[in-house]
């Protein structure tokens, strides 16, 4: 069998296993009271209003309670009412407007279906920007690709009604790209990755920035000044474009100005006194929280951190269009958004950069051996977890964002046990937080390390 055959068939198989782990989610309830909850309902009702009247103006929607089929109990609108009397939802237009369709031809069940579907494409590109642009053989990458992407949080939000998944297949698009010979196609497909995320939720501008960043580094050290000029201008027109659309629609440079719960400015998305000291423990937190840390849910996530120490130490090619997105995205999960812990599954604010994560993770054990023995054994308890709770949440045993963390699945229950509970800071809360923080160092430490002091294996590139 050729290579390329080889990789084909893998492509295939990782995108029927993400698109099969994520639709198994789509009968799960978010509450009791509802089928789909918190921002859900708000995305699908401005989707119908695309795909009936053309426009973002949900008033008639929710005069006619166009919500019922998916929340069963009253809705109120997240919307105040615009100078000219329309009710907008406070969320960015292009994930409503990719489902309009959808909604349109089959309801929510048709929707979620979509995003499945992206799912699926996310896995199969991830798989092949590990082989063909990270120098990955075929069977670590597919098992580690296979693992994460049939697991939380990838798993769960491949059936969720927010623009997560589908920003997570855009920034591996622009990564595909960053990653290649970045001629006049991979150059135009970066920049208009990076024009349209903010467009999926302004909350993934630091992501596009940092692709732009990636991009324009790669394009002055190669002497293209040129292509440097021509991506600013095209990131500045996009932004601009952004604010005055945005004036627009919403009233404002962010679809927050036309929210109800912003009555002090678009600004208090962020919080109204945020304490970015206090943010700093998510940095830790985002990974080994009790409750909506991503590896208390599929541990193999745990992997990254000798798995990016490794690739710092080696920097093969592409690294950086890894490292710096992620690093841009992890932050702004860290110190920008509101809380870490709020009304979804866990791990919503990292969704949008976990492919890079899936990556360096791919890179780290593509020798295989032991390193990918570890990918298989943690990557099988995240993907029970998941199986175990979307047959509890379709069976109406819990419910996705209230009672998640009281899963029968003893493994879970056993292993959080030893992560830190942030929503309950007490002493046992800081000594786990240090301990993990001290582990993650130390990790960090020998993998770079041993990076440093091994041959690079044939085939591997050094970053130019």
């Amino acid at each position: 069998m050729s290579a390329r055959t080889s990789l084909r068939l893998a492509m295939a198989a990782v995108a029927v296993i993400a698109f099969a782990a994520a639709a198994a989610g789509i009968s799960a309830r978010a509450s009791y009271g509802a089928q789909l909850t918190a921002d859900e309902p708000h995305y699908l009702l401005t989707a119908i209003s695309l795909a009936e009247d053309g426009d973002l103006d949900v008033r008639d929607e929710f005069a006619a309670q166009r919500y019922r089929d998916f929340h069963e109990i009253d809705l109120a609108p997240q919307a105040r009412p615009l100078a000219d009397g329309r009710l907008v939802e406070p969320h960015d237009p292009l994930l409503p407007l990719l489902l309009a369709v959808p909604m349109a031809l089959g309801g929510w069940v048709a929707a979620k279906l979509a995003l499945c579907l992206v799912a699926a494409a996310l896995a199969a590109l991830t798989l092949w920007i590990a082989v063909r642009r990270l120098s990955v053989p075929v069977l670590p990458a597919a098992v580690t690709v296979g693992v994460l992407g049939a697991s939380a949080p990838l798993a769960a939000y491949g059936a969720q009604v927010y623009p997560e998944i589908v920003a997570a297949l855009f920034t591996a698009t622009g990564v595909a790209a960053l990653t290649g010979r970045l001629g006049r196609a991979g150059l135009a497909t970066v920049a208009a990755t990076a024009v349209t995320l903010p467009w999926l939720s302004v909350k993934y501008a630091p992501v596009a920035a940092a692709l732009l960043a990636v991009a324009a580094w790669r394009l002055w050290r190669d002497g293209r000044r040129g292509g440097v000029v021509a991506l600013a201008v095209t990131g500045l027109g996009g932004a601009l474009a952004f604010v005055g659309l945005h004036h627009l629609l919403y009233d404002g440079a962010t679809p927050y100005a036309a929210g109800a719960h912003f009555v002090d400015g678009q600004l208090t998305v962020v919080g109204s006194d945020p304490d970015y000291l206090g943010r700093g423990r998510r940095l830790v937190g985002l990974l080994v929280d009790r409750d909506f840390g991503i590896a208390a849910w599929q541990p193999a996530w745990l992997l990254a951190v000798p798995a990016l120490a490794a690739m710092a130490a080696r920097r093969p090619r592409g690294s950086a269009a890894v490292a710096v997105p992620l690093a841009a995205g992890w932050f702004t999960a860290t110190f920008v958004a509101l809380t870490m812990q709020g009304w979804w599954f866990p791990g919503r604010q990292l969704v949008v950069v976990l492919p890079l994560v899936v990556l360096a993770v791919a890179w780290w054990a593509r020798g295989g051996g032991a390193r990918l023995w570890a990918v298989a054994g943690l990557g099988a308890v995240g993907v029970l977890a998941q199986a175990w709770v979307a047959v509890e949440a379709g069976t109406g045993r819990l419910a996705w964002v209230v009672d998640l963390q009281d899963t029968a699945n003893p493994l879970y229950r056993a292993w959080s046990t030893l992560l830190p509970d942030y929503l309950e800071i007490t002493t046992a809360t800081w000594t786990l937080h240090w301990l993990w923080a001290a582990i993650a160092a130390g990790v960090a430490v020998v993998a770079y390390r041993r990076e440093r002091g091994a041959t690079a294996p044939r085939g591997a590139h050094a970053l130019a």
